[in-house]
């Protein structure tokens, strides 16, 4: 899952950022409404965790314009205002769900999956195909019962192709949904990502190639 983080005091922002990609999810950060606009005309984002009290551009116009041009991300409104007519108003302009501030994190997190599985087509909480069992919401994976030790990037890869549900995925997918915007497009992740994920994942091999398309599994 790729996530979008707006927020224009940069510690939170840089907290939110590093605590979910501590749970496996891909992060860029803007800084004010501007540029979250910016980001989502060049990226594909599946959550965005948007604050309302931006500088440039304020977080409801960028919420406004998001949803006037049917962008596909789910958004998460987050602002220290937390009367019930303010939280109605944010729900009102497009917002999927609302977080005044201060938030734990744990809640964040939970919302955050919660929006990612309504991103596009509805996938359950758990993630069940050929024998592995992934559950996001606890980082963990077994296969035939077997719990499996899985670094973050390996995690997201592995969600985004039981996600596709038996489609094929190309690399440009997977660097799109389980890596940020600084990873080099032409580099190997995806391959070296993909061998340590097969060989942890063990035989019979479940990952198919699919020679010059991308990987199903």
């Amino acid at each position: 899952m790729r996530v979008l983080v707006v927020e224009d005091e940069r510690v939170l922002a840089d907290a939110i950022a590093t605590g979910l990609r501590r749970e496996a999810l891909a992060v860029d950060v803007a800084y004010d409404g501007a540029g979250a606009l910016e980001r989502a005309g060049v990226n594909e984002y599946d959550v965005i965790v948007l604050d309302r009290d931006l500088p440039r551009v304020h977080g409801d116009d960028v919420c406004k314009q998001l949803v006037a041009q049917r962008y596909p991300a789910r958004i998460l409104m987050l602002t220290a205002a937390g009367e019930l007519d303010q939280r109605v108003e944010g729900l009102s302009i497009g917002a999927d769900d609302y977080l005044p501030k201060p938030f734990a994190f744990t809640e964040l997190i939970a919302r955050v999956r919660a929006l990612g599985r309504r991103a596009s087509a509805p996938l359950p909480p758990v993630l069940e195909r050929a024998g592995i069992t992934l559950d996001p919401s606890r980082r963990e994976v077994t296969r035939d019962g077997r719990p499996i030790e899985l670094t973050r990037k390996e995690f997201a890869v592995l969600e985004v192709l039981m996600g596709a549900e038996g489609a094929v995925v190309s690399s440009e997918q997977l660097l799109e949904k389980a890596w940020d915007e600084h990873i080099d497009p032409f580099t190997n992740v995806v391959r070296v990502t993909m061998m340590t994920l097969r060989k942890k994942l063990g035989d019979p091999p479940v990952i198919e190639t699919v020679p010059g398309v991308g990987y199903r599994l």
